[in-house]
């Protein structure tokens, strides 16, 4: 099927992005899902500061690539099950709301027996070679394959993404939300669960109040914890407060 996305054709422009044309809206082939991979329509998506690293060259990936990790969406279609019955797809059907996230986990890997302190090894590597898990590329501009941004692409109409890089949620959660909870949440909120493990009755601090501290905020008060939120900005400061 024919999509249209943001493309990324080279690195290192200089900001305004917007007129340094580092980001071209392209008309893509997307290839259907193979096994063990979904197509899902776009719902949200949203600009994360690993998208603009991507763009200004401080974190290296291949070119060209679809940008956009943090996102929600429909799924359209579902592919077949693995030929050795892994990576199975049958626990989603058309129409579910999921989020797509920047990390797939393969729930197998030593790594991923880490209880969340250490990335999947499959899914970073293939984060790596800006490919999907199993080292599949669905994107395609002409005969010109385009690269996949952290098995997820966003900044398009439709994606086909690994199972693994899939958490189903309820519809009542508005796409919006949802699209947080890809990467925002989910680094901010995983920094206290994953790596701050604070115990009951422990007070905890959150140094910067952007999309990511804000995240830890919510997270380490759900869990119950006296939280200090700290950040220069007045506005943030309210932000918080209001949270």
């Amino acid at each position: 099927m024919q999509i249209v996305g943001a493309v990324l054709d080279r690195t290192g422009a200089p900001p305004p992005y917007a007129t340094s044309g580092a980001l071209r809206t392209s008309t893509l082939d997307l290839d259907p899902p193979g096994p063990g991979e979904l197509l899902v329509r776009i719902e949200a998506a949203g600009l994360c500061h690993s998208d603009l690293s991507v763009v200004d060259g401080s974190r290296e990936r291949p070119v060209p690539l679809l940008l956009g990790h943090e996102a929600a969406g429909i799924v359209e279609a579902v592919g077949d099950a693995a030929h050795d019955g892994t990576d199975g797809t049958d626990d989603i059907a058309p129409g579910r709301r999921v989020v797509l996230t920047f990390l797939p986990r393969c729930g197998a890997c030593a790594a991923c027996a880490t209880d969340g302190r250490l990335p999947c090894t499959a899914g970073s590597a293939a984060n790596a070679a800006a490919t999907l898990v199993g080292g599949a590329v669905r994107l395609h501009r002409g005969p010109e394959p385009v690269h996949h941004h952290l098995g997820v692409s966003a900044f398009a109409t439709h994606a086909v993404v690994h199972r693994t890089s899939v958490v189903p949620v309820d519809d009542d959660v508005p796409a919006d939300v949802a699209a947080l909870l890809g990467c925002a949440v989910l680094t901010g909120g995983g920094a206290v669960i994953n790596a701050g493990r604070p115990a009951p009755g422990d007070r905890v601090a959150v140094v910067g109040l952007g999309g990511v501290g804000m995240a830890a905020l919510l997270v380490a008060l759900a869990l119950g914890h006296e939280v200090l939120g700290v950040d220069p900005v007045p506005a943030k400061l309210d932000l918080a407060r209001r949270l």
